[in-house]
């Protein structure tokens, strides 16, 4: 039987690969597979995941023919898992040795939903803890409570999915895959999904998974227009907190986070392409206009002058033939 799947999609990453394998080496186990996904790389990984496949005890390559974004490959990797416990790493991150058994205990311990854990940020030679921004640990909890209070950083604003561990049932529920298609934030409407209709969750201070920051092919160093999926994807959470029997408690939340989200792009326009830059400014005063108005003006009220400022000179842009949908 397989107790743990771990689901680590790759797109060209063939200078990191190998480091991310040499990581899983040194967690396998007789009960633990991982599924390999490659999501159509033009470079040198999929010849790295083929002999993967071979040499790494446990593990199972997927091609993928069309490259569909993290999203779509999480998505691959979940259809394949056949573990009790489920997973993700990214193709171009690493983890501790012996992390994913300790991972296991805790959850078998706790005999939640999912577990949300602590991670290490890696940048060039720099070393920094990021924790789950939820001050009890080690307890069962209902997950829809740590989505509040709104203006405070709360579990749903640190969505990383490799940053835990999460029961079948989940999928079983439909609750752990991912929207199709999304380029980037594609882990917001997930997490905000998990804690809006999981049962129960927990957080630990497992520091086992090291994230790589700053690696040039990442979206979130690439100004082009993928980076804007993130308006689909919180048009998304906004549009499923709205049906959700609690909308008038929880909201308020989503819309903050939203406006918080497009005052940060629009704090560091400078990094787009001068086209995605305009269409940010337009499908951003759409998305302003989409949200519910009462929320959005509490929303913006509670928000630093200058933050509150551009969003509502944004808020009053004329909006370009298209933007509205």
């Amino acid at each position: 039987m397989v107790k743990l799947s771990v689901i680590v999609p790759f797109y060209n990453v063939q200078q990191y690969a190998s480091d991310t394998l040499r990581s899983l080496r040194a967690n396998a186990r007789e009960d633990v597979e991982f599924v390999l996904v490659d999501d159509c790389s033009r470079d040198e990984t999929p010849d790295i995941l083929a002999r993967a496949e071979r040499e790494l005890p446990g593990a199972v390559y997927v091609r993928r023919e069309r490259n569909g974004g993290l999203a779509t490959a999480r998505n691959t990797g979940i259809d394949r898992a056949r573990g009790e416990y489920l997973t993700f790493l990214d193709g171009d991150d690493w983890l501790e040795p012996g992390y994913y058994p300790r991972l296991l205990a805790a959850i078998e311990e706790l005999g939640c939903d999912f577990l949300r854990t602590d991670h290490v940020q890696c940048t060039g030679r720099s070393r920094t803890i990021h924790r789950v921004p939820h001050g009890r640990r080690g307890v069962v909890l209902d997950p829809r409570e740590a989505i509040l209070p709104a203006d405070r950083s709360t579990s749903v604003d640190y969505p990383y999915a490799w940053a835990g561990v999460y029961h079948r049932r989940l999928v079983d529920r439909g609750l752990l895959h991912f929207t199709d298609g999304l380029r980037t934030a594609e882990d917001r409407p997930w997490i905000w999904k998990l804690h809006r209709e999981a049962d129960s969750f927990a957080v630990v201070g497992l520091l086992g998974v090291r994230y790589r920051r700053g690696v040039a092919s990442s979206l979130t160093q690439i100004g082009d227009v993928r980076q804007l999926d993130f308006l689909r994807a919180f048009d998304q959470v906004v549009a499923e907190t709205a049906r959700d029997a609690e909308a008038s408690r929880l909201l308020p939340k989503a819309v903050r986070t939203y406006c918080a989200i497009i005052a940060h792009h629009l704090g560091s326009i400078e990094r787009f392409e001068p086209a995605v830059a305009r269409k940010l400014k337009s499908l951003s005063a759409a998305a302003l206009r989409r949200m519910p108005q009462d929320v959005l003006d509490e929303a913006l009220d509670s928000m630093d002058v200058q933050r509150a400022t551009r969003l509502r000179r944004l808020r009053r842009r004329p909006i370009a033939p298209g933007a509205a949908a």
